[in-house]
């Protein structure tokens, strides 16, 4: 759904983007075969970076690997598109290594999300956007109030209802259908 959206976005081409948190690279290869002038991809896992440039160089497309948390990796840039798909399960804790680093989200599934909402607008150009995948389970009006609070118009671009996962139907038995949301925020 993300790659749906970032390849249909006005202004991609000769955009520089950033994919905070790129596991495969399957987003940031979107976009370079869409047209995107330059892709960076931010990943705390070294695995998920040597995945994600493995991908581009097999779909013919080039993308620049930084490892480091979330913005750490490029503190002075700013970019025209920034896109994630963070960590949203409600967990116990955020695990510090492994492959559950790619869906533990903090206690309220949040903790991720809530550090990117806080620290996109410094690194966005005027005009530029954020796209954030998000679950219906970690309250999109919030992350909504939060993009809005942080100078950026905030709005659900796509959605899609489901049945939940396994990850998340072990946690919340309770639930058996999950939306999944596309939220853009526009710095003006």
């Amino acid at each position: 759904m993300l790659a749906d959206v970032v390849r249909g976005l006005d202004g991609l081409r000769g955009a520089d983007v950033l994919e905070l948190g790129t596991g495969s690279g399957a987003i940031a290869v979107a976009a370079a075969k869409a047209g995107a002038g330059s892709v960076t991809v931010v990943d705390v896992s070294r695995r998920a970076l040597a995945t994600a440039w493995l991908n581009a160089r097999l779909n013919g497309v080039r993308v620049r690997p930084r490892h480091g948390d979330l913005f750490a990796p490029v503190c002075n840039q700013c970019f025209d598109i920034v896109v994630s798909n963070p960590p949203y399960l409600p967990s116990q804790s955020i695990p510090e290594r492994g492959a559950e680093r790619a869906w533990e989200g903090g206690e309220d599934g949040r903790a991720i999300l809530e550090r990117i909402c806080a620290d996109v607008a410094s690194h966005l150009r005027p005009g530029g956007i954020v796209l954030l995948v998000h679950s219906s389970v970690n309250g999109v009006s919030r992350t909504l109030e939060e993009l809005e609070q942080a100078g950026l118009r905030a709005d659900v671009v796509a959605r899609e209802r489901g049945p939940t996962g396994p990850l998340l139907s072990a946690r919340r038995p309770d639930l058996e259908e999950e939306e999944i949301y596309v939220v853009r925020g526009r710095l003006a």
